[in-house]
């Protein structure tokens, strides 16, 4: 099989190992099948994205010796799509706006703890789900802030739960529990989108067939299997790779200056030096 995947990084910082690692992967696999390897911006914080991160991204990948397929997708450019799938969800009952705060959250979680089923149910109970709609229109008419919710409930109960499985390269099919993630966030009032959307969005529009990326990320992947049967989307497959520790064991972050592809390049290490540093080659 022609692998078509992709490398998805959010432009908040420069690259560091650990995505050398992913992308490497990616675009081997992409390589020896004969496939392609595609690029995506992964940009719907506006906040925290930036054009020179994004720019580094290019420039990294490029020296490493990486190519990739064009034009390159950037999520902060298609809203609309993410927008118009929201409004296929709502109309067919699967979300509800949330106007819980974090504080009023953190008490409820607080509260739970010391319930006896402890921490294993701490998920968002769904109290805005109950809210009328008049006492919903109130709260919009106010101008509260909110996020929109998956009703898992009713989302649980519209698609065949013993069906709903995804393969995973060495693993084999794992069968999909999305309801102990709870009522999650599908988008904001100031953002029509959330990772867990427009990720299972975008993979299904650009013709992915297989998705590799952190084990870090093995979890959402029950998610995104609800969302592509809710949606009539397709399943591609998965593989969740291991990931790359500091000197001290903690997984790689933006934050680990010294880790930067852009630090190495300074320090005047080579791309194949690099490659091996991620455990690539």
């Amino acid at each position: 099989m022609k692998i078509i995947t992709r490398f998805a990084p959010s432009p908040t910082g420069y690259l560091h190992l650990g995505h050398v690692y992913s992308a490497t992967l990616a675009w081997q696999a992409a390589r020896e099948s004969g496939g392609e390897f595609l690029l995506r911006m992964e940009d719907i914080d506006t906040g925290r994205c930036r054009p020179e991160f994004e720019q580094a991204v290019y420039e990294d990948l490029a020296w490493l010796g990486l190519e990739w397929t064009h034009p390159v997708r950037r999520q902060s450019e298609h809203f609309e799509d993410y927008a118009a799938v929201l409004s296929k969800l709502d109309d067919r009952g699967f979300i509800y706006p949330c106007f819980c705060t974090r504080k009023e959250i953190s008490a409820e979680v607080t509260e739970s703890e010391s319930a006896p089923h402890g921490r294993q149910s701490l998920v968002y109970p769904g109290t805005c789900r109950q809210l009328t709609d008049r006492e919903r229109q109130q709260r919009f008419e106010r101008g509260d802030p909110y996020a929109l919710r998956l009703n898992m409930v009713n989302a649980i109960a519209s698609v065949d739960l013993q069906s709903l499985k995804f393969h995973e390269q060495d693993k084999g099919m794992i069968r999909c529990d999305p309801a102990r993630f709870g009522d999650i966030i599908l988008a904001r009032k100031e953002t029509p989108t959330s990772y867990h959307l427009a990720v299972t969005f975008d993979d299904a529009i650009q013709g992915i067939n297989h998705v590799i990326r952190g084990q870090d990320l093995f979890p959402s992947t029950h998610i995104h299997r609800l969302l592509q049967a809710l949606l009539g989307l397709p399943t591609p497959g998965y593989f969740h790779h291991g990931l790359i520790s500091d000197t001290k064991g903690r997984k790689l972050s933006k934050r680990d200056k010294d880790a930067t592809v852009k630090s190495l390049r300074d320090y005047g290490y080579q791309p194949e030096e690099v490659l091996k540093m991620a455990n690539y080659g």
